[in-house]
């Protein structure tokens, strides 16, 4: 039940007029399993195609490389002319944090990504940004300077060598530059003005870069070197120009912002409509161009719950919903987070927690083995959080308890989490069960067959055993926070009993599915392992949600 992994990857390959490259290059990226092509833009005045994939790391690296192998037999940068900057076939191919994954490994995909290219499609490749070998190869602009047409002789001076790859002029392809970055996000804010020149003058408040320093005549300030002093604006990771777009007859500060961890969204948002009020202006809604990671939104859900007075531990579909109007994301055009969302873009499908409540009760009595008891354990566990969630929500605002709001807040926020991973395992269960099956079916007409069903049955036992142990990890995390819950209002007291009792049932039931299966596994030290750990888990639940309930009882007496 470990957080599923997501990376982007945003290959720009310099073909945006060939119809059938265009659409070959999409066809290899698509033909990798795990990996999702969420968009393909290609630009005939830039001769240059932006592909938009997301997926786990491995076939994330899988899909770029076999991007550019395509790519090898079919663009001639000999040929090519365009108005975007470029010096290879694949020109540029970053690397993006997603879900789960750090900088850190999203650099080792990129050396990854470039060692593949240098040993099998045979090119010159350069790392940039996070990935960059040396500072001086840190900027996209610095690696790309002088284009194409400047690597014959550039590649030949020493501190141009690649990082991967030969050191040698490959005409027809050019040279590659592989990285990693943060999530680029691209916002625009609406102002109650059509006067791009105003909406410029909050967006050199917000930028980083800032302004040029004026004197009281309004006359460049320069320093002792004769440059022009600047004015740092308000927000780092921020670039930001003004315009006006006559389809929504405003104008927005259009927003580059470049590592939304620093610098988070509301705050983008927020600083823009303060500086829009002191130049007389108001915002009147934002919009976001492309895609948006998960993260950002659910943040400014719960920043403006809190501004409000709330508890920030909501549900997520309630964070995000929240955060659309509060920004007012959709006042332009259609926000859908299925589609916006790049987490949702690439979400594995869970059937069962899709049904309602008696569509999953009949689909348990069915003749069908799963759902099971797996499913259904984590099931419990996930309720048993929520009711955690809950009591702590009642208690946030609630006269009386006061000094409690910001420790309930904050364990609302945690129940939420545990609820939601124990609301996946619902489904997870049901897929690993399912593995068993599926590698039961398997071909045994001959040894090499059979050695291949054996291994993965094992396989698929062990996933069986595993899930159902994340299951119970996560179902005693629950039984802690139906602790916490009791401190909370004192109305929902039998709701925090109840929540303990849930998460403990869930965690024996998780159990019981861990050991069934272990009956199945051949690897001795796997299994005894597996059984100590269940043990300590049942101990440890059993003994917490004695004294839950002995607390809940002590507040009706």
């Amino acid at each position: 039940m470990a957080i599923r992994k997501l990376v982007e990857c945003v290959p720009n390959f310099s073909e945006g007029r060939n119809k059938a490259t265009i659409e070959a290059i999409a066809r290899a990226i698509s033909a990798v399993a795990g990996v999702s092509l969420l968009d393909v833009d290609p630009g005939a005045d830039t001769n240059r195609t932006v592909y938009t994939l997301v997926g786990e790391p491995a076939a994330v690296v899988e899909a770029a490389v076999r991007a550019a192998a395509c790519a090898r037999g079919l663009i001639d940068m000999r040929q090519h002319a365009g108005a975007h900057p470029r010096m290879g076939a694949l020109d540029v191919c970053p690397f993006v944090p997603v879900a789960g994954v750090s900088m850190e490994e999203c650099v080792e995909l990129a050396k990854q990504t470039a060692a593949r290219l240098a040993a099998e499609v045979g090119v010159p490749v350069y790392l940039y940004e996070y990935a960059a070998s040396r500072p001086e190869r840190r900027s996209l602009a610095d690696i790309r300077a002088g284009e194409y047409e400047a690597l014959p002789e550039k590649l030949k001076q020493p501190d141009w060598v690649p990082d991967y790859g030969p050191a040698e002029f490959v005409p027809e392809w050019g040279a590659s530059v592989v990285g990693a970055r943060e999530f680029l996000i691209a916002y625009n804010v609406n102002l109650n003005t059509r006067d791009a020149k105003l909406a410029n003058e909050v967006a050199l408040d917000l930028r980083e870069a800032g302004r040029p320093a004026r004197d009281a005549a309004g006359k460049l300030v320069k320093d002792a070197g004769g440059k022009t002093v600047k004015l740092p604006g308000l927000l780092k990771h921020v670039r930001a120009i003004g315009w006006y777009i006559e389809d929504y007859r405003c104008a927005q500060i259009s927003i580059n912002l470049t590592n939304y961890l620093e610098t988070p969204l509301h705050v983008v948002y927020e600083t823009a409509r303060a500086a829009a009020e002191k130049r007389g202006l108001y915002v009147t809604g934002s919009e976001v161009v492309g895609l948006v990671p998960l993260a950002p939104l659910v943040d400014a859900g719960r920043y403006f719950l809190a501004k409000a007075g709330k508890s920030s531990g909501a549900p997520e579909a309630e964070l995000v919903e929240l955060a659309i109007r509060s920004m007012g994301l959709a006042s332009v055009a259609v926000f859908d987070p299925a589609k916006k969302i790049i987490e949702y873009t690439a979400r594995p499908s869970a059937p069962l927690m899709a049904l309602s409540a008696n569509a999953f009760v009949d689909e348990v009595s069915s003749d069908s083995p799963a759902p099971g008891g797996g499913s259904v354990a984590a099931l419990a566990g996930s309720l048993g959080a929520a009711l955690a969630a809950m009591v702590a929500n009642l208690t946030v605002g609630k006269k009386g308890y006061e000094g409690s709001w910001a420790a309930m807040s904050d364990l609302a926020v945690r129940a939420q989490a545990i609820k939601a991973q124990l609301a996946r395992a619902v489904d997870e269960d049901t897929a690993a069960f399912n593995s068993v099956m599926a590698a039961m079916k398997l071909p045994k007409a001959n040894p090499a067959e059979q050695a291949a069903r054996d291994a993965a049955i094992q396989a698929g036992y062990q996933s069986a055993a595993n899930v159902p142990l994340e299951t119970a990890r996560a179902c005693l995390e629950a039984l802690k926070l139906a602790g916490e819950a009791v401190a909370g209002n004192r109305n929902s007291a039998s709701d925090a009993g109840v929540a303990a009792l849930m998460a403990r049932a869930g965690l024996h039931g998780a159990a019981l599915n861990v050991l069934i299966n272990l009956g199945s596994i051949s690897d001795a030290l796997y299994t005894a392992n597996m059984k100590v750990q269940v043990a300590q888990l049942r101990k440890a639940a059993d003994e917490r949600c004695a004294k839950i309930i002995a607390e809940v009882e002590a507040l009706f007496t």
